[in-house]
């Protein structure tokens, strides 16, 4: 029997993960299985127990710590990563093992998998983001990988020049579009009701720590949410943070504004469908997550991508970048509500794909490993 893993640490991994999921399993039979496995962040009461939002067969929780508050938490992290791994792998033995993007938690898994030659196919590769760690990350995971499913052409040429051979290096788009396509279907009235809230004028906001810079996650987040009370006339859905090094600071301090600011609703997650039902219809979206960058201008919705932790990216003309500060915030959203920009947005076609990735990296995977010609004796593709 071929058997493949695929890996979920995340809430965000996992709604780019949903429909490669659901892709793959439509090909289980008794000669192929697809293993889920659940670890870090979606068995944390602290960050909202997301596992219980999977809706597909879990067969594996691997718990782990996610306490991020400095640099030590994060390696300790890794080191229990790499060892549950190692033995899950050992123990296992899958044909490949699929991970998505560029977490510390991923980098671990994928070093596991390579102690015990289980083949990784990596998605998400080859993006840049300078703000962040896990712009390092990223291109390790990439050279520990066998296959690589990335989402625009830009990022095949990097997963390229960095000596991947191109005959296994694919850009099917990111499976983000295909969740637009397919799991944002509530009605505005039905996604603002879930939340509390009445018809409104609304935006959806995500803030992640900044994790190449040293400055002050307080100043930060200060400037963020004072941006945020002048504009009360719009009510502002916030997701808390990831479990990054910041991430518990930022949200915490989320946690006190969200009993002082009327237009202020926090929530620890919103789920693939509720979130991406809410972007649909939000007069802009804020923050410094990558979904502004990828998800949102598939919707024609602005973004106000905040400092430079998605510095790198490819972008959309619908995306306003500005400082962290308080008037390069609200001058941004001031642009986003225009109608100008709003015309500018309507006209916005996505580089990252038509909404068909989950099917072409399912078939891809599946084809690849029944094939048995992989061999990761990977020789280093000199650019010509």
């Amino acid at each position: 029997m071929k058997k493949i893993a695929v890996v979920t640490a995340t809430r965000a991994e996992y709604g780019l993960l949903s429909p490669v999921i659901r892709k793959l399993r439509e090909r289980e039979n008794d000669e192929l299985r697809v293993d889920l496995i659940v670890t870090g962040t979606h068995l944390s009461e602290k960050y909202g127990m997301t596992i219980d939002e999977i809706k597909e067969r879990i067969d594996y929780k691997i718990p782990i710590s996610v306490k991020s508050d400095n640099e030590l938490n994060i390696s300790e992290n890794q080191a229990e990563v790499l060892v549950k791994f190692t033995e899950l792998f050992l123990r296992e033995h899958y044909n490949a093992v699929l991970l998505l993007g560029d977490r510390y938690e991923t980098l671990a898994i994928a070093i596991a998998a390579g102690n015990t030659r289980t083949p990784v196919f990596h998605l998400c590769g080859g993006d840049t983001t300078e703000g962040a760690l896990d712009e390092w990350i990223r291109h390790s995971i990439t050279k520990i990988s066998y296959l690589h499913f990335v989402t625009n052409e830009e990022s095949k040429k990097r997963v390229i020049q960095l000596g991947e051979d191109p005959q296994r290096v694919f850009n099917y788009g990111s499976t983000s579009i295909d969740n637009i396509l397919m799991v944002a279907d509530m009605t505005k009235d039905e996604a603002l009701e879930s939340v509390g809230l009445s018809d409104s004028k609304y935006a959806v906001c995500t803030y992640h720590p900044v994790t190449m810079e040293g400055g002050s996650v307080d100043k930060q987040i200060e400037a963020f949410l004072n941006a945020i009370k002048s504009f009360p006339e719009i009510q502002f859905i916030v997701t808390k943070s990831n479990a990054d090094q910041g991430g518990a600071r930022i949200n915490e301090l989320l946690d006190e504004a969200n009993e002082v600011i009327e237009n202020l609703h926090v929530f620890t997650s919103l789920g693939v469908r509720r979130y991406l039902s809410l972007m649909r219809y939000a007069e802009f979206v804020l923050g410094n997550s990558s979904s502004g960058i990828i998800e949102t201008p598939a919707f024609h919705v602005p973004t106000v991508n905040i400092g430079d932790r998605q510095k790198g990216r490819l972008q959309s003309e619908s995306i306003i970048n500005c400082e962290s500060d308080i008037d390069s915030i609200r001058n941004a959203i001031q642009i986003a509500l225009s109608d100008k920009h709003k015309e500018t947005c309507n006209l916005v076609v996505s580089p990252y794909g038509n909404g068909h990735a989950s099917e072409q990296i399912a078939e891809k995977t599946i084809e690849i490993i029944i094939s048995g010609e992989i061999d990761l004796k990977k020789k280093f593709y000199d650019l010509k």
